[in-house]
């Protein structure tokens, strides 16, 4: 049976296994970007995102719960400054997870886990994307052009018939 298995145990004590978690994200607010496990990514997930969300409002308390967690001034500080800045106007989902396939020694999943405004070339991408048309925007502008292309297009073959019948007559 499975009670009480809501979460992924990574396999550690939880003294162990908050620790790992807060380094992990002390390295995710650092450096953008981390390469790791899925298992461990996933959990990182649920260990940072609330906190990054603590850093939409700058408050002695948010700052001091946040520290609570990470214990690293640094991280905290980048935290609070830069990344609150990028995340204000998104409603969650700060992180990205992306597999990258399997670890050659021991065959286990591995992917890395980044913040999703820091990516450059996904967001130039996304701003690309919203440039081009769509194929709905596209029919609806032939279908109201079309009938006058048609027109001309309808005259054309009927002129041309008699033209095509004295051949075939001779």
């Amino acid at each position: 049976m499975r009670h009480n298995k809501k979460f992924n145990h990574l396999s550690r004590k939880k003294a162990h296994r908050d620790a790992l978690l807060a380094n992990m994200t002390i390295s995710l607010i650092k450096h953008k970007r981390i390469f790791t496990t899925l298992a461990k990514a996933k959990a990182l997930r649920v260990y940072a995102e609330p906190l990054i969300n603590r850093a939409k409002e700058d408050s002695t308390a948010n700052r001091r719960l946040v520290f609570s967690y990470l214990q690293n001034k640094e991280a905290v500080t980048e935290l609070f400054r830069e990344i609150s800045q990028k995340i204000a106007d998104r409603p969650g989902g700060y992180t990205r997870i992306l597999k990258t396939g399997n670890r050659l020694g021991d065959n286990a999943k591995t992917c890395f886990i980044e913040l999703v405004d820091y990516n450059e070339n996904m967001l130039k991408e996304k701003k690309e994307a919203k440039t081009r048309r769509t194929r709905r925007s596209a029919k609806k502008k032939t279908t109201a052009e079309a009938p006058v292309a048609e027109a001309p297009a309808a005259e054309a073959p009927v002129a041309e018939l008699p033209a095509a019948e004295t051949p075939a007559a001779e």
